[in-house]
């Protein structure tokens, strides 16, 4: 086929599809047995879409008269796609490395937070930063999670707890999703904490009467672009109903439902969410036997965020009795000061390690249903013709590598691929010019 494309991906080992009949997510018998090709190739289109996957010399005949922009001889590789980070706070400033030594000594996470540390010192500092050094953090942190084969990550707001340092966060989020080579899915998350001197009713009110009215307003002016709204439903945080009323006015103005639900006490999130028909809840410790039928009955996915349960020693999440019982299990790295980590990979192998999923259903979880909780899964999450030419290169002849070298995966990645663009490359590899 002659014509001129962005990129070609000779002759792969193994090229994991993951899916490749335009399903939106996978259940765990899908899961359980991923599409992988073997000695395959692919093209991205100049548009930066797939345009073929098959054989390889299948793709070799039907290319022969082809131009391409870049060509990259994946022999002895393979190719994944580019994995999908459900939930993130990636955009904060101050570290909180000296509360890292507090919970070693003990201390809960709520302990910490009602000293005035965890989410409020980091509202502190973040309120103080300019969007300026916000900005340079923010694109130091993803340029990282790239590096570790994330090409789609959501990316919360939430340590501002007003108006000002919101918006200023969520203009921090816009400019990267304009200037950087990676996808982002914006969250409002004002309802984050309670802030300082407000009830959670006053700071109910204000979001539903100040802030989202706002964000509409930025939002149909073009100004921001926000995806997701968030609450931290909690004891002691936002209770069912406060929770209730900001989410629902959320999905009036256009967001998608995606919030923290059932994290360290049961609050009947998951049975909010599959009420509201939230497209995903986030962390579930403490779900409910009710809540984990009603999340599978509504389709709403399980965002499981192993990094957190580890680093704050909490029960881990209920990975195989959600996929038992039918539920949409994604995975997210759940960045933030509180719980430090970049790398997918990582997080894949917690996930099997400590929540016992396979490696065939992490790494699902990692693609096909984090980009399905983000309403992200027709263009995002797995290798078929007419989705994004996202892609992940491992120097190895099995792609199981990725999760089962724990930490392993800045020598393994050789490439990260957005819209068929190289977008990292490790120094030790190159792109050929002809297969």
């Amino acid at each position: 086929m002659a014509g001129e494309y962005r990129l070609l991906l000779a002759n792969a080992r193994q090229l994991v599809l993951v899916c490749g009949h335009g399903e939106q997510y996978l259940l765990r018998e899908g899961m359980a047995r991923l599409d992988v090709l073997h000695d395959a190739s692919l093209v991205v289109g100049l548009d930066g879409y797939i345009k073929a996957v098959g054989p390889a010399d299948v793709i070799h005949r039907h290319f022969a008269g082809a131009t391409f922009e870049s060509k990259i001889d994946c022999t002895g590789k393979c190719v994944l796609p580019g994995l999908v980070d459900a939930h993130t706070h990636p955009v904060w400033a101050g570290d909180r490395v000296h509360e890292f030594a507090m919970k070693l000594a003990g201390a809960s996470y709520m302990e910490i937070h009602q000293a005035g540390g965890g989410i409020h010192f980091t509202v502190e500092h973040t309120r103080k930063a300019t969007e300026e050094e916000l900005f340079t953090t923010f694109k130091h942190r993803l340029e990282r999670m790239r590096r570790a084969g994330s090409t789609l990550v959501e990316c919360k707001s939430g340590y501002g707890l007003n108006l000002e340092t919101e918006l200023k966060m969520l203009r921090v989020i816009e400019r990267a999703r304009q200037s950087m080579d990676i996808g982002i899915s914006s969250t409002y998350c004002g309802a984050h904490s309670v802030p300082k001197g407000k009830t959670a009713t006053e700071a109910t009110d204000d979001i539903i009467n100040n802030h989202l009215p706002k964000l509409k307003e930025l939002q149909q002016s073009g100004e921001i672009h926000v995806n997701n709204i968030d609450v931290f439903c909690e004891k002691g945080v936002f209770d069912l109903d406060s929770t209730r009323r900001i989410l629902q006015a959320g999905k009036d103005t256009g967001l998608q439902i995606n919030f923290h639900g059932d994290e360290l006490h049961p609050m009947k999130s998951a049975e909010l969410g599959a009420e509201l028909g939230a497209q995903a809840i986030s962390h579930l410790e403490e779900i409910s036997d009710e809540g984990i039928a009603a999340m599978a009955k509504a389709r709403c996915a399980a965002v499981l965020l192993p990094t957190t349960a580890y680093m704050l020693r909490l029960k881990q999440p209920q990975a195989r009795r959600m996929l038992d019982e039918g539920v949409i299990v994604a995975l997210g790295s759940d960045f933030n000061p509180n719980a430090y980590c970049f790398s997918m990979p990582m997080v894949m192998h917690l996930a099997c390690v400590n929540m016992k999923m396979s490696m065939n259903e992490a790494l699902a979880a990692a693609t096909i249903n984090a980009a399905y909780a983000l309403g992200k899964s027709d263009t995002h999450g797995s290798i078929e013709i007419g989705k994004q030419g996202d892609l992940v290169i491992i120097n190895s002849s099995r792609w199981e590598h990725l999760i089962y070298q724990f930490g392993g995966h800045q020598t393994l990645i050789d490439y990260v691929i957005i819209k068929g663009k190289v977008v990292y490359k490790n120094e030790s590899c190159g792109i050929t010019s002809s297969y």
